[in-house]
């Protein structure tokens, strides 16, 4: 290694540590102090650590939201992220493998999800005339629906690189079209089906459409709880920095567990399209 690689190797690593260690130290100091000290929001260590105590205290906010939250964020993520892989990777074997006058008409469609933005309002009409709105099946649709163009754009990728051989041979072998798309291709798709845990992280770290098509308590997400510790002439910046580190901790721990496999995916179909 020469010492130009070296010192471009040491930059990268200081960079990374300022864009992503140190704020979360400033998160984690932040949240170990007491109500006084925090309100500084200075980068110093607590004169007293309430580390604990603060864990408490968010925990057991509004008879305990938090724990409420966690259970409705994990299973509108869970939900919508096997919905995701089911539907995603249906539709991008179909546009690859089964070529018809429709495809054109479906890609279109697909890649019109990816540039139009989402209108708001005449969504929440739909919700409301579905008897969807303010509900955590309707919350679902909506992260299936926002994500699944971005979804069918990387299993029609991937599906790409699969032989068509493997196919033949399963028709060969006297397999129905189902039966050839979830024993033969889809065990085959595990490298950028374990990719679509991005759309989960951000499925689970969602503000703004819980916020607008998901009011009420009993619908709260995690990313909404954060209100509980601000108000119009006071926050919490204690309590308001240990309940961001509780929220952030298990995307952080799904991301490390599987980056290897998240980038394999994203570029496992890159090559041929």
């Amino acid at each position: 290694m020469s010492r130009r690689q070296l010192y471009t190797g040491i930059a990268a690593l200081l960079a990374s540590g300022v864009i992503f260690v140190l704020p979360f130290l400033f998160i984690f100091v932040t949240a170990s102090k007491t109500k006084q000290d925090a309100a500084s929001l200075t980068f110093s260590l607590p004169r007293e650590w309430h580390l604990w105590q603060n864990f408490m205290e968010v925990v057991q906010t509004r008879n305990y939201m938090l724990l409420l939250a966690y259970f409705n964020s994990t299973v509108i993520t869970v939900v919508a992220v096997t919905l995701l892989v089911l539907f995603g990777a249906m539709v991008g074997y179909v546009l690859q493998r089964r070529p018809s006058r429709w495809n054109t008409v479906i890609y279109g469609a697909v890649l019109a999800g990816l540039m139009i933005p989402p209108a708001v309002v005449p969504t929440i009409w739909v919700l409301q005339s579905l008897g969807l709105f303010k509900t955590i099946s309707g919350m679902i649709l909506i992260q299936v629906a926002y994500g699944l163009a971005f979804t069918v754009l990387l299993f029609r990728s991937f599906i790409a690189t699969i032989p068509r051989d493997l196919d033949e041979a399963a028709i060969i072998d006297g397999a129905r079209p189902l039966q050839i798309f979830f024993r033969v291709v889809l065990p085959l798709l595990k490298p950028v089906t374990v990719t679509v845990i991005v759309q989960s992280i951000a499925i689970f770290n969602d503000f703004t459409n819980p916020l607008y098509y998901l009011p009420g308590r009993e619908n709260v997400t995690v990313q909404l709880t954060l209100y509980n510790f601000q108000g119009q002439f006071q926050t919490q910046f204690n309590l308001l920095f240990m309940n961001i580190l509780l929220v952030t901790i298990p995307p952080l721990i799904v991301f490390v567990f599987f980056n290897r496999q998240i980038v394999a995916g994203m570029t496992a179909g890159a090559v041929k399209g």
